[in-house]
């Protein structure tokens, strides 16, 4: 088989991978994505994306990753407009200045910014969740001024690292905010979202994106979210926080072994 093909089944595999997971479990893919793009690629013989170029193409497919998997969960009632509102605003913002930024930092610095955000969001998901998961969904209030300027620091982080910052908005809603668990997953894809839309346009203007890896993970996003997004809703909550709190956690172990050693 053709090199440059198999490198394009590589990418597509791992967009698929990452966005079935993400539309599943309601985070933008990054927290999956973001360690397979900058390692699976030379562990199988192919050309090392240096960590600008995995920020930039993994900005750009969480912004289709998220807007696939909120139109599966748009019919449930699950999307709070206020949360997404009260939070959407702030980490589009800040995303947007995090995404440009970047383009003064030194990979190890982008590294090292995803791997303390990581570490948090682990620390979070295994911290109480003191939400209540049945009854009126559309009765849930929230610390307003609380879900605003987290989602503000979480948006320059975030856009630091080309994440939208949704595996870690995830734990703020359980655990800060109270949100039950699946109105925390849909909301959080729109939130995601909306906070793409600032860290692409950020990367795109920074120079680091490379629109033909970028094509073939929004390809595999577009078909992969919706489908996760409908296994998520018939999941048991536990087992979906379970999912989400191993994936982070074991992604945290790997990214700070490697700078570490």
């Amino acid at each position: 088989m053709d090199l440059d093909m198999m490198w394009i089944l590589v990418l597509f595999a791992i967009g698929f991978v990452g966005s079935f997971i993400s539309g599943m479990v309601g985070i933008g893919g990054s927290i999956i994505k973001y360690p397979m793009l900058l390692y699976i690629p030379p562990a199988l013989g192919f050309l090392a994306f240096t960590a600008q170029e995995v920020a930039a193409v993994s900005a750009i497919q969480v912004f289709f990753a998220t807007l696939a998997g909120m139109f599966a969960y748009r019919k449930g009632g699950f999307i709070n407009k206020k949360l997404v509102l009260y939070m959407g605003i702030p980490i589009v913002v800040g995303s947007f200045l995090g995404g440009y930024g970047s383009k003064f930092l030194p990979d190890s610095a982008i590294n090292i910014t995803y791997a303390v955000m990581a570490l948090v969001a682990a620390v979070m998901m295994f911290m109480p969740k003191k939400g209540v998961e049945d009854g009126d969904y559309k009765t849930i209030t929230f610390n307003r001024g609380l879900a605003s300027v987290s989602a503000a620091v979480v948006g320059v982080l975030s856009g630091i690292v080309g994440a939208a910052g949704a595996f870690i908005t995830v734990p703020i809603m359980l655990v800060l905010l109270k949100i039950p668990t699946r109105v925390a997953i849909a909301s959080s894809l729109a939130i995601t979202f909306i906070s793409s839309i600032g860290a692409t346009t950020g990367k795109i203007m920074g120079g680091h994106m490379l629109w033909v890896p970028a094509a073939v993970m929004v390809v595999a996003s577009i078909i992969a979210s919706p489908i996760g997004a409908k296994v998520g809703k018939k999941m048991n909550v536990k087992l979906l926080q379970g999912i989400l709190a191993a994936l982070i956690t074991a992604t945290v172990i790997k990214i700070w072994l490697d700078i570490l050693t």
